[in-house]
């Protein structure tokens, strides 16, 4: 699924809301999600799972066209841990 799916199953779903509020809501949903995991922080999400970030280090890796040598730098990457209900529907 996409976003543009996603936002139109949730229009779908409540009638009542305009798609530019539907855009809306997840947009800002998204958005906050990204704001958090840039501070550092932690979204969970009770029964889907969490949001998160992992540091790596920097290191030495190698251009796979040239097989030169080239430094990498250390940064931050999201991780996502699902959540024990969404592991039990994925594996029934």
């Amino acid at each position: 699924m996409i976003r543009s799916e996603l936002v139109q199953q949730i229009a779908e779903d409540n009638p009542e809301l305009s798609l530019r509020d539907v855009e809306a809501i997840v947009s800002t949903f998204f958005d906050e999600i990204v704001r958090r995991l840039a501070e550092d922080g932690r979204v969970e999400l009770r029964g889907f799972g969490a949001f998160s970030t992992r540091a790596r280090g920097a290191r030495t890796g190698r251009n796979p066209r040239t097989g030169e040598l080239v430094d990498v730098t250390a940064k931050r990457v999201p991780y996502f841990k699902p959540g024990k209900e969404m592991r039990v529907r994925l594996n029934v």
